[in-house]
């Protein structure tokens, strides 16, 4: 939604701002939430002045107040992004309870997202994740290029919990809807020039620089509407690589933008394109049996490389008819990458490998929302085909002489993608207040994929067509390069549930279903362990994954809208898990196989709450508990050779016990001299397992934010400062166990709950980071 700047920018960023901090121990973007004051106070302060928060997740005919949804849900406005400096999805990881958005570190722009304990720990691109990603209404079909820069944003929504009924498979852990700016009906602008770096004593490495500009209005009036955006960052590089001296992680990245809407009466179309064009260095990783896992020190031997372009385009068509309207949202997807990296982690060139991913999409979604007094009603149908192809070589052993090294690895997997989807959800009051939810979902999805397993061969690419696929029928004692295969999943996701609505304050419970897809493991290295698996299940590939979510929760709101809390409780049961289980491996460096491991039980309880105590300050609040444990074990997770009370003893991967934050933001009006909006955030994040078999671990971490934005006398001109992760704490995409250690291993893999005992791939992310800022808006 767009904020309102009617006399002085200082009441806008005032709107901004309340939508900040978070948490019954975090900061709380909830506090994007809504705390207006009545429309016949006119007070002067800029917390009057917010807007509430409307969400579109739950696609009834028109948005709703966060506040009156019968979902966990977390929503940011354009307000409370511009507050929060958000350049990024991963920027939100800290504003909401037992939620991670995180990289993978591997590839960058690869999204590592977990929500209440349901996530991945993957760069491989035909995994599916477990929080679906969706940018205008289209859903993203690959994890691939989604944690990237972000600008002109309307809103940014956290939906936890499976959502299957209305966004169909691979949201068992939650979906994030992003929309982009819309057109506006007046001629506006909006221009950012930004520079931050990490400011540690003895240096580490460079500057990142951001500009950017957006224009939108009238082409013809109220007829006929553009906006056009661009946007170009350069990252010198945050970290020092000791081998050379050199900085490491540079990046330079740009973004162009347009979007027409046209109004032709009750019908709307809405048209938007996107090109994105990202490159710089390969990840930033350490190897903990070189440095000390809190440390930024790195050595490795080769910078690496990434590079993505991308095509991303929507169409929109909404039309009135009877009580209703009828949405139609097309969209378009093209995401090319290529990446190599020092896998190692090492001085030494012992791991190195190269990746290539071409992906194309389409997808297509008709809708019908009815709203009347008692009941909201919505209906329709979805459709969506993605072609993928990927490519990976691994090089090892470059240290040795010639004669000695290992062969080339190559490899990769090819898949047609097809999803057809029919869906309806309705909510009826049936009494004063009272309200039943029901919904229904039906999905049948096809994948026709040919693997190549990736072993020592002869130069080929999956993606050019060149590597051979094996033949049928399948044979596992004679195949040795790889395999064909369809398959075809068809489910039911339903929901039932109730809501009871007084003053400003609900109670609300449901049960739901979803479905996270089965498939194709494109990155096969161990074909001993595959065949074994085979024998098993006389699958090639792997089954989908089942969750069954019990919620009961409450939204509580004073009359005066000066307190918030929102509380939820569930329990989550998981069927058939998918796990990449990753095992350290001297001659494949590291092998990943995709199993059905294990049945779980996650159990957890969130709550966040705003209050503002004065005309100018506010402090907000959440916190997460988790519980999670294993039912049922199918696979050696362990990795022990047996099935024990060993396995069912396991953390499950990425699910830390507590996420808690606390936050408080301050508008200080200075007269003639115009206004500071402060903004501190503190969130923690327990400690983590990463691998299946605990080997690997998630450092907890304490992350601070903070910044002070002056609106200045000059009409339009805002100034500030800002830091992040100010605490500097160490926080990594993953912690991969790799056979190259150094002097701080012993040679003996241990779990997470001790050192580590042997060499790791561990991505870093960025550390304490501060930077100034001036934004100029007409």
């Amino acid at each position: 939604m767009t904020i309102a700047s009617p006399v002085s920018g200082r009441l806008r960023l005032g709107k901004l701002a309340l939508l900040l901090s978070a948490a019954t121990l975090a900061p709380f973007a909830a506090a994007a939430q809504d705390a207006e004051a009545p429309a016949e106070e006119t007070s002067t302060s800029a917390l009057d002045q917010i807007n509430e928060i409307l969400v579109t997740g739950t696609k009834t005919k028109d948005a709703e107040n966060v506040q009156d949804v019968p979902l966990a849900v977390t929503a940011f406005n354009a307000g409370t992004l511009e507050a929060y400096k958000i350049r990024d999805i991963s920027g939100l990881s800290f504003q909401a309870p037992t939620v991670s958005l995180d990289q993978v570190g591997t590839s960058r722009g690869t999204a590592n997202f977990t929500v209440r304990g349901l996530g991945i720990n993957s760069s491989i691109p035909s995994i599916d994740p477990t929080v679906g990603v969706f940018v205008d209404g289209v859903y993203l079909g690959i994890n691939g290029g989604v944690v990237f820069d972000l600008f002109d944003l309307e809103s940014v929504e956290i939906l936890r919990g499976p959502q299957g009924v209305l966004f169909g498979r691979n949201v068992t852990g939650g979906a994030v809807v992003i929309n982009t700016g819309n057109p506006t009906e007046d001629f506006s602008g909006k221009f950012r020039a930004a520079v931050d770096g990490p400011l540690v004593d003895g240096g580490r490495g460079g500057a990142n620089y951001t500009v950017s500009g957006v224009l939108s209005g009238p082409i013809i009036e109220d007829v006929l509407l553009f906006k056009a955006g661009a946007y170009y960052n350069k990252d010198e590089g945050y970290f020092t690589n000791l081998f050379n001296g050199e900085n490491q992680g540079a990046a330079e990245t740009k973004i162009f933008r347009g979007a027409l809407e046209a109004r032709l009466g009750a019908l709307t179309l809405l048209g938007k394109l996107d090109y994105f064009e990202s490159d710089g260095d390969g990840p930033a990783a350490q190897n903990r049996g070189f440095f000390d896992r809190n440390s930024y020190d790195l050595s490795i031997d080769e910078p690496g490389f990434y590079a993505n372009e991308i095509w991303t385009g929507s169409l929109t068509a909404t039309l009135d008819i009877g009580a209703g309207t009828l949405t139609n949202v097309f969209g378009y997807r093209d995401y090319k990458a290529a990446t190599r990296g020092d896998i190692d982690a090492t001085p030494r060139f012992l791991f190195h490998s190269n990746t290539a991913t071409d992906q194309d999409q389409i997808s297509n979604e008709l809708r019908y929302a009815i709203s009347t007094g008692a009941l909201d009603l919505t209906f329709g149908g979805f459709y969506f085909k993605q072609n993928l192809a990927y490519d990976e070589s691994r090089e090892l052993r470059r240290d040795l002489p010639v004669n000695l090294r290992p062969p080339v690895f190559y490899g990769g997997g090819r898949q047609e993608h097809e999803v057809l989807g029919v869906f309806a959800n309705a909510q009826l009051e049936i009494a004063d207040g009272f309200s039943l939810i029901g919904g229904l979902r039906w999905n049948q999805e096809t994948k026709d994929a040919a693997v190549t397993y990736v072993t020592p061969r002869a130069p080929c690419s999956v993606v050019a067509g060149t590597c051979p696929t094996g033949t049928q029928p399948f044979n596992p004692a004679t195949e040795t390069a790889g395999f064909t295969d369809d398959v075809r999943f068809r489910n039911l996701s339903p929901k039932v549930g109730a809501q009871y609505e007084w003053a400003n304050s609900q109670l609300y419970g449901h049960w739901s279903r979803g479905y996270r897809s089965g498939g194709y493991n494109f990155r096969i290295t161990n074909v001993a362990v595959f065949n074994r698996a085979f024998a098993a299940t006389g699958e090639l590939g792997f089954g989908e994954e089942k969750v069954d979510n019990y919620e009961i929760g409450g939204k509580f709101q004073t009359m005066d809208r000066s307190f918030t809390l929102n509380v939820a409780g569930y329990i989550t049961k998981v069927g058939n898990m998918q796990r990449e289980v990753n095992l350290a491996d001297p001659g494949a460096g590291v092998v990943q196989n995709i199993l059905n491991t294990a049945d779980a039980t996650i159990k957890g309880f969130e709550a966040e709450a705003r209050m503002r105590v004065s005309e100018s300050l506010a402090f907000s609040a959440n916190v997460g508990i988790t519980d999670a444990a294993y039912d049922r074990v199918l696979f050696d997770i362990s990795g022990d050779g047996r099935i024990t009370d060993a396995d069912l003893a396991l953390s499950l991967p990425r699910v830390p016990p507590v996420t808690v934050g606390v936050g408080f933001i301050h508008d200080l009006d200075l007269g003639t001299g115009g206004a500071l909006l402060t903004r501190v955030n503190y969130q923690y994040r327990d400690r983590a397992a990463y691998t299946d078999d605990n080997f690997g671990w998630l450092n907890d971490l304490s992350n601070l934010e903070a910044n002070i934005s002056w609106t200045t006398p000059v009409d339009g001109l805002t100034l500030s400062v800002y830091g992040r992760n100010l605490i500097d704490q160490v926080q990594e995409g993953g912690d991969t166990q790799v056979p190259f250690g150094g002097p701080l291993s012993d040679g003996v893999q241990q779990p997470f709950q001790q050192r580590p005992g042997a060499g790791t791939f561990s991505p870093l992310m960025r550390g304490r980071n501060i930077g100034i800022e001036a934004l100029f808006e007409f």
